[in-house]
């Protein structure tokens, strides 16, 4: 991928993948999935349900019944996420609109299945990519995964499966199976294009603004960070920040980084395996201006 430098151009060149990622999501589902009545999963999962047995337009229930969760996701993310959240879901809900008119690519129920799959993927994990959300379900998962055990990949898939069970009892369990299967595309076509949809991620920070950048990741991240001394051979001395967090929230670390201090050098890190609670923070550190060495 082309590093781009100037921020305008960078921030410009994001929205419009997730414009792009919004309209190709919609075109999966409005024509390809749903007109052979298989179904995403959380709350886009719920708004075709309802859309079917009320004959409404689905753009109108995703907008709905996402509104509490995108509350859910700016406290757990912060005012970045909300804006390109709510400008990854209105174009989405104008895309699906749009797309309604269109006549079905296919009638075959397995190739609707698996490019719908593949394609649905592909434009939800440009917007994950980017730092958007076109599903609140995620968002949800990752505030009850830092109080629980559960990571939230199994929150999100138990969610799933309720609806899908429901689904089955609608539509027939024919469809619910091809649902769950198109859900199990769409997640591995995901984990390739927004580097994991569950994989945990370790970041390294080099900074010469530890103590604050420390502070910062767990009042927007609830995230605890072990500051480390470090000296660069020309840069003198620096601290390095470690720290283990989802995938959803690296965008937003990343953004907090440029914030803080522009020199920053970020690591990311694939993860995996953890063994105890690092990923979790359920208590405030005893020691605010200074944490662990």
């Amino acid at each position: 991928m082309i590093n781009i430098k100037n921020p305008t151009i960078k921030k410009i060149g994001s929205i419009l993948l997730l414009t792009f990622g919004a309209v190709i999501a919609a075109f999966a589902l409005e024509v390809v999935l749903i007109p052979n009545t298989i179904l995403d999963g959380g709350i886009t999962g719920i708004s075709i349900i309802i859309s079917k047995l009320t004959k409404l337009p689905l753009s109108i229930f995703v907008i709905v019944l996402n509104i509490p969760f995108i509350f859910v996701g700016y406290k757990s993310l912060g005012r970045n996420f909300l804006f390109r959240t709510i400008y990854s879901m209105l174009v989405f809900a104008a895309a699906l609109y749009l797309f309604q008119y269109f006549e079905p690519m296919t009638k075959q129920i397995l190739l609707a299945t698996v490019y719908g799959g593949v394609i649905l993927g592909i434009g939800v994990g440009l917007i994950i990519h980017f730092g958007g959300c076109i599903d609140g379900t995620e968002s949800v998962s990752l505030v009850i995964s830092r109080k629980t055990s559960f990571s939230v990949g199994q929150i999100v898939l138990c969610f799933n499966l309720i609806i899908y069970t429901v689904a089955g009892f609608i539509f027939g369990f024919d469809r619910a199976m091809y649902s769950l299967l198109t859900y199990f595309i769409t997640f591995k076509v995901i984990d390739y294009v927004s580097e994991g949809l569950e994989q945990v991620k370790a970041a390294l920070i080099v900074t010469e603004k530890g103590t604050d950048m420390a502070d910062e990741i767990y009042k927007r991240l609830g995230r605890t960070v072990t500051t480390i001394r470090g000296k660069g051979l020309i840069s003198g001395d620096k601290e390095v920040l470690y720290c283990v967090l989802t995938r959803i929230e690296i965008f937003e670390l990343k953004h907090i980084a440029a914030r803080m201090d522009k020199s920053a050098f970020i690591t990311i890190l694939e993860v995996s395996d953890i063994i105890g609670d690092h990923i979790k923070s359920n208590e405030k550190p005893k020691r605010k201006k200074r944490l662990v060495r």
